[in-house]
């Protein structure tokens, strides 16, 4: 019951969230008269910030619509190469009329980027794909919110996971390299190791970043509460129903409200904090923090749905099990014939393992623990780097990670790449209705670049 009083109280919520909204307008749209009526400025102030708290946070969107590659402005098309019922794998695929830079983008590395399911949608690494983007081609995973999911599409569980991720990597193509941040750190060094185990070539490197391979050293609040709740209590006090209101209307999911809920209890003075803040920024009319503070929240508070048997399955075999480091962990491929995970059999994939130094949700040494187990690759291509000052957040975006993390990433991909090889490229054929990539390329071209009686010619993509 607990989802359908939720659901009850944000609609009940929702015209007061928006009469809030307007009255904040009322008192500071300089047409409006109430706008210069004394304390007005506080007045809107107050309802804005009444409205953030009551609003209902959507799904973001990347918002990536061009990067300078080598000094060079160059247009990103986002596209859909793989849709999967619970995920899509989207390519952010480049556009530019230079062609010298283009033969040069055709020779970057391809990079798969897994984004973690866990309460957050993938946007979350919004920066990392940008930053990325500058030396790269970049994919992503684009895990689906599961109340968005029709009950004939079946149960997702771990195993499906993994499974989803070999289909990936053999999507892009063998001469990929995969970043995985945070959860899917277990994952994906579960179904690169599957793929050695069976003799299939394997990425040309993996990089985890803070990712709990091995839960028991430097366990965080995060790990206590897993690791100190029976598997029963998870399953009886965090698992609830899909309204029906949903396209997945009565599966079984762990909400994505509880997860934000979780979220903001492990720092509420910090967020209380960051509110107040914002409501003074408002006051004094810094536009630039106020709008830094809505940027961060937009995509804070927009939260999803995970799957009740992946959720569960998670908790059991990562978090009180530790199958993966004892050697106990068995994936039903999709044939579903149990296989063991056995990361000893990675020889030739390059591992680098990433740690912020003030990470409080994946504690110091749980990421590093992968190069114990990956006991074949050798040593000349296992790196380990721990970001100073960063926390969990800063070993993938902002600051830290353009000017401290990315650079070891970057350097490491290059390091272990095969320069000249071509990947497999499986796009999504466009629909009759929709404008040629090109097309679409030009246009979003024509909005950035400045207005010139010359012709211009179609970009070309990497």
């Amino acid at each position: 019951m607990l989802y359908q009083i939720y659901e009850t109280n944000r609609a009940w919520l929702s015209p007061f969230s928006e009469f809030a909204s307007a009255t904040a307008k009322l008192f500071s749209n300089p047409l409006s008269p109430m706008a210069h009526i004394p304390q007005a400025q506080r007045m809107s102030a107050g309802y804005d910030l009444l409205h953030r708290l009551t609003k209902e946070y959507e799904k973001p969107e990347f918002e990536i619509n061009h990067v300078n590659v080598q000094g060079t402005d160059v247009v990103i098309q986002e596209q859909v190469v793989v849709h999967k019922p619970f995920c899509r794998l989207l390519r952010f695929k480049r556009f530019t009329d230079n062609a010298e830079l283009l033969s040069k983008m055709r020779e970057q590395p391809s990079v798969l980027v897994v984004a973690p399911l866990s309460g957050h949608h993938s946007t979350l690494l919004r920066d990392t794909v940008r930053t990325l983007l500058q030396d790269h081609k970049v994919y992503i995973t684009d895990w689906v919110d599961a109340r968005m999911v029709p009950m004939e599409e079946g149960a997702f569980h771990l195993d499906d996971y993994v499974n989803y991720v070999q289909e990936f990597i053999r999507a892009v193509g063998p001469n990929v390299h995969v970043i995985s941040v945070c959860q899917p750190t277990v994952p994906v060094l579960a179904a690169i190791s599957l793929m050695a185990s069976r003799g299939e070539q394997t990425p040309l490197s993996m990089t985890m970043m803070g990712g709990p391979i091995d839960a028991r050293k430097s366990p965080t609040a995060v790990n206590n509460l897993a690791m100190n709740k029976s598997f029963e209590w998870f399953e009886n006090n965090v698992i609830y129903r899909v309204p029906p209101n949903y396209p997945g209307a009565t599966r079984r999911v762990y909400p994505g409200f509880l997860q934000h809920t979780g979220f903001v209890a492990m720092n509420p003075d910090r967020h209380a904090t960051s509110h107040y803040d914002y409501f003074l920024d408002l006051v004094r009319g810094d536009g630039d923090s106020a709008e830094a503070h809505r940027q961060f929240y937009d995509e804070y508070n927009a939260v999803l749905d995970m799957p009740a048997e992946y959720y569960l399955d998670t908790i059991k075999t990562v978090f009180q099990d530790f199958a993966l480091v004892n050697g106990t962990w068995q994936v039903r491929n999709p044939q579903g014939k149990p296989e063991f995970v056995r990361p000893q059999d990675i020889k030739t994939t390059a591992l680098l393992t990433v740690e912020g130094e003030l990470d409080d949700i994946s504690g110091a040494g749980q990421t590093e623990a992968a190069h114990d187990l990956c006991s074949s690759i050798p040593k000349a291509h296992s790196q380990h780097y721990t970001v100073p000052g960063a926390g969990h957040y800063g070993i993938f975006a902002g600051r830290r990670w353009r000017d401290l993390a990315y650079p070891q990433v970057k350097a490491f991909i290059y390091a272990h790449n095969k320069p000249g090889t071509t990947q497999a490229q499986a796009p999504a054929p466009a629909p009759a209705s929709v404008e040629p990539a090109a097309k679409v390329a030009s246009k979003a071209a024509s909005k950035t670049a400045p207005r010139s009686r010359a012709k211009v010619s179609t970009p070309a993509a990497e």
